[in-house]
């Protein structure tokens, strides 16, 4: 009986010794939690990274918004500038809607007068003309009213309808923002000192320097505007002009 326990204990060292311990055990449990934190510490990193990239790209449709508002803002006030040009020309048309007629003496016939002043006896000069205005009056044609008025200086450079003429490229020019052009034919109007609408032309000046940043030029113009033409409506809207 003693033999066989004493065989049976080295078989019972070696399973002991086989079997892991307590101690032996911590480590895989360490190894654990240790693996749970990196992917938590990972989910978190790629969260943030989410965020941010969210942040990102509302930052960038922030940014695209305002520019598209701003482009708005400005065709608004580029369409609202043209609207007030051409209603300024439309406020012209009144005074040159019909060709004066001559007035006639008491045998039926125009007066000399009356002939260079208003109309010109020469019939092809009178129809060039009115087919010029008539491309802004009835057929709304601006940019081939602009061609027919040039074409008409050219053919008549001395025409009765001279002044007139160039009133309307001003306007027509004016209204298309090439100021420099407007300026041109503006200038042309105020030099005819008899011009029926040499004060409307000298306003027209004032607006485009003060359009071009020029005060001091403005400023002197509609002086002017009220000096030669005090009792008219311009010269109360160029008294606005210098109060502003």
């Amino acid at each position: 009986m003693n033999r066989d326990i004493l065989r049976f204990i080295p078989l019972a060292l070696l399973v002991c010794a086989a079997a892991p311990s307590g101690a032996a055990s911590a480590p895989v449990t360490e190894l654990s939690g240790n693996s749970a934190v990196v992917r938590l510490e990972r989910m978190l990193h790629t969260r943030n990274q989410m965020q941010l990239d969210m942040q990102g790209q509302l930052e960038r449709m922030a940014s695209e918004l305002n520019v598209l508002r701003g482009t708005v803002e400005r065709n608004s006030f580029d369409i609202n500038q043209m609207l007030e040009r051409q209603r300024d020309i439309y406020k012209e048309i009144d005074g040159l809607r019909k060709t004066p007629k001559a007035a006639t003496n008491s045998t039926g016939l125009p007066t000399p007068v009356s002939l260079k002043e208003a109309y010109s006896s020469n019939q092809e000069e009178n129809t060039h003309y009115d087919n010029a205005v008539n491309l802004i009056l009835k057929e709304k044609k601006y940019t081939a009213a602009i061609d027919a008025f040039n074409k008409f200086l050219t053919q008549y450079p001395n025409s009765v309808y001279k002044a007139n003429t160039h009133y309307w490229l001003g306007q027509l020019y004016f209204s298309k923002s090439n100021l420099d052009s407007a300026t041109i034919h503006f200038t042309e109007v105020n030099q005819i000192k008899d011009a029926k609408k040499r004060a409307d032309a000298l306003f027209k000046l004032g607006l485009i320097a003060e359009k071009k940043g020029d005060v001091i030029q403005a400023n002197t113009i509609f002086k002017q505007v009220i000096k030669e033409f005090p009792a008219t409506t311009l010269a109360s809207q160029a008294r606005k002009k210098l109060l502003k």
